[in-house]
């Protein structure tokens, strides 16, 4: 709430004119009464009715859903597939001066140089089968996963489950080739793992 406050206090400021005083001092005329006026930004703070305020803030949040959330379909069987992180750089990277760093062409492999701890889960967390599939299956308890959602809101998921939720982006589904819902990713040596799991009649792997 404070920093409510204080960003209200700074765009108040902000707005309000200053001028520069010009002008002779022509002496005192008749008699003379203080100015008494009202306190402008004190008004406007009394006006304010921050648990509104606050009230509106947290339904935002509430609500909030990332545009380029990227929707996958419900896995109809169990598949396993591996995923090869090997990549082909398509222009030349150049250093501070110019020159050039890695050349177009320049094939990778991240995982040669860095694991994934855990690894994902993604669900559709509009299907409350998916949920509750993954509220008793160990991926919930294991706080290394990295739980994705392809469709539905995080903040609810985020409360429900006490965990953090991300929202999966094309560029993730795409680079893990992912094709449904719910499915595991974990790092198999030098590839990743991706499991699709048919919820139905499945055990939790």
């Amino acid at each position: 709430m404070g920093n409510c406050k204080s960003f209200i206090f700074i765009v108040i400021f902000g707005l309000l004119p200053v001028y520069p005083a010009y002008g002779k001092n022509l002496g005192t005329i008749g008699m003379t009464y203080p100015i008494v006026e009202p306190d402008l930004v004190e008004e406007i703070k009394a006006s304010i009715d921050y648990e509104k305020l606050a009230k509106v803030m947290e339904e935002n949040r509430q609500n909030y859903k990332a545009k380029d959330i990227y929707a996958l379909p419900t896995a109809i069987r169990d598949r396993t597939f591996f995923v090869d992180m090997t990549y082909t750089l398509d222009h030349d990277i150049l250093g501070e001066n110019g020159e050039i760093m890695y050349q177009r062409g320049l094939t990778w492999n991240p995982l040669d140089y860095v694991s994934l701890p855990g690894g994902l889960v993604v669900i559709n967390s509009e299907d409350v089968k998916q949920v509750e599939w993954f509220v008793k299956s160990p991926y919930n308890k294991n706080r290394q996963i990295k739980l994705l959602i392809s469709a539905g809101l995080a903040a609810p998921l985020i409360k429900q489950l006490n965990r953090p939720v991300f929202y999966l982006t094309k560029t993730i589904a795409d680079r893990l080739q992912l094709a449904a819902v719910p499915c595991v990713i974990t790092q198999n040596g030098k590839k990743m793992m991706v499991q699709e799991i048919k919820i139905d009649g499945s055990i939790y792997k």
